[in-house]
């Protein structure tokens, strides 16, 4: 039986629900984007107690989701552009921000050639005052639910790992069934 793009989205959303916050039907432009995951830490180490703070970090991620039956380069481009304009807009650098990811993982029956080589090279990162207030990097990640195949950027390579990790077949040890 074979799985439906949303069927596979919620999947991948339980995944990422452990440690992102999950919010449904996200409007950006005139696009609205099935869900958005939004991530964020702060650590923090302290002199003797806690009103004396050595040093703090912070860091953030915003990603989009999107499905589609055919992702061709207008459509990617288009939502590329959507998401990292959506996405920097979150962004508040200052001298405790480390970083801010903006990224976008798309689920597609079908991707163009052409997109697929966009996906390969898109990059994008920008610094604040030299890094000392943090960066933000575009990742970006894609899923070919008809071959099974997975695409990202160099930035996207984790959100590639997590699509993996849910849908590649699992493959077996010689000797060892899993």
């Amino acid at each position: 039986m074979e799985t439906t793009l949303r069927e596979q989205l919620n999947k991948l959303l339980d995944a990422y629900s452990h440690v992102y916050d999950i919010d449904r039907d996200v409007p950006v432009g005139d696009v609205v984007y099935p869900a958005m995951a939004t991530y964020y830490l702060r650590d923090e180490n302290y002199l003797i107690s806690k009103q004396h703070v050595l040093s703090a970090v912070e860091q953030h991620e915003y990603l989009y989701f999107y499905l589609t039956d055919h992702l061709s380069t207008e459509d990617l481009q288009k939502h590329i552009d959507l998401t990292k304009q959506a996405g920097l807009a979150l962004v508040h650098p200052h001298k405790e921000h480390m970083f801010s990811n903006v990224g976008l993982v798309v689920l597609a029956n079908t991707i163009a050639p052409e997109a697929k080589q966009l996906i390969r090279r898109t990059r994008f990162r920008k610094n604040y005052k030299l890094t000392l207030h943090g960066w933000t990097e575009y990742q970006l990640a894609a899923m070919e639910t008809s071959t099974n195949c997975f695409f990202s950027n160099p930035a996207g390579r984790g959100a590639r790992k997590n699509l993996e990790s849910n849908f590649a077949p699992q493959k077996t040890k010689k000797g060892v069934k899993k």
